[in-house]
């Protein structure tokens, strides 16, 4: 006599049952890379149906980059103002995803008790974080693609080495994503929501994204260029407007604040 097994954990599926009790396939949970891959897949998910974090991650820094690129608003020196202004938004988008809406988000799973949760399930926590940042770089792919397709369109004419501009991205997504996550973890998650968004300001403005740093005061701008928005914004603008070959410097600071924010992500992190 044989039955059909049902679903057991999170990989379990159909099999036959003999004698001895045994099922083939073996219940339990599924491969390690699997489960990541589909929680992957559903974070991106919700973050695609989330209207407020598309309009954080990909409308805001599409007006600011049509509105910036066709009003003479803020003068960004010389050549036209798309080449300026492109990789600004594009490090924009990086600190959207990876700290602001990441933090938000994540802040808000641990308040309702869904972190808790999975983290009791069969996937461990560490592949939760990676399902959670692998989510972030599938987003800012698309976020990279849609921007540089309407800068493209408004004339920006980029140059410089692309490995120089992917290293710039991963090392700015490692960087915001373990500050945000540090947020999220140690925060309220209504105080997330609040500071998360007041630094996605501030760090607009003050950023390098759109005003250019010699606008500020001497002192100030030797501060601000600690930023990692102003690092990662001024590198991927050294590259693909003025040439660069590698910005070690913004690469320095990008790997500085990296390793701050994700050591202090991984030692400070409350799940509940």
């Amino acid at each position: 006599m044989t039955a059909t097994a049902g679903p057991v954990g999170t990989g379990a599926g159909t099999g036959t049952a003999t004698g001895t009790g045994t099922y083939a396939p073996a219940p339990g949970a599924a491969p390690l890379t699997r489960m990541i891959a589909a929680q992957t897949a559903f974070e991106t998910k919700l973050l695609l149906r989330n209207g407020e974090q598309l309009l954080l991650t990909v409308v805001i820094p599409s007006l600011l980059l049509v509105l910036f690129s066709t009003v003479d608003i803020v003068d960004t020196g010389r050549g036209k103002s798309v080449d300026f202004l492109a990789p600004g938004i594009l490090a924009l988008a990086v600190m959207s995803t990876a700290f602001t809406g990441q933090a938000i988000a994540t802040g808000f799973d641990r308040r309702y008790g869904v972190l808790k949760r999975l983290g009791a399930s069969p996937l461990p926590r560490w592949g939760l974080m990676t399902a959670k940042t692998l989510c972030v770089l599938v987003t800012e792919v698309l976020q990279v693609a849609l921007l540089s397709v309407i800068a493209l369109l408004l004339g920006w004419s980029p140059h410089g080495n692309p490995g120089a501009v992917v290293l710039l991205l991963v090392l700015g997504t490692a960087a915001f994503s373990g500050l945000g996550l540090l947020m999220a973890g140690t925060l309220k998650a209504e105080v997330t929501l609040a500071a998360a968004n007041l630094v996605f300001i501030l760090l607009l403005v003050a950023g390098g994204v759109i005003v250019p740093l010699d606008k500020f005061p001497d002192a100030a701008r030797e501060v601000l260029q600690l930023l990692p928005i102003a690092a990662l914004s001024g590198g991927l603008r050294d590259v693909l407007q003025h040439g660069a070959s590698v910005p070690w410097g913004d690469l320095g600071v990008l790997a500085g604040w990296t390793v701050v924010g994700l050591g202090a992500a991984g030692a400070f992190f409350r799940w509940e």
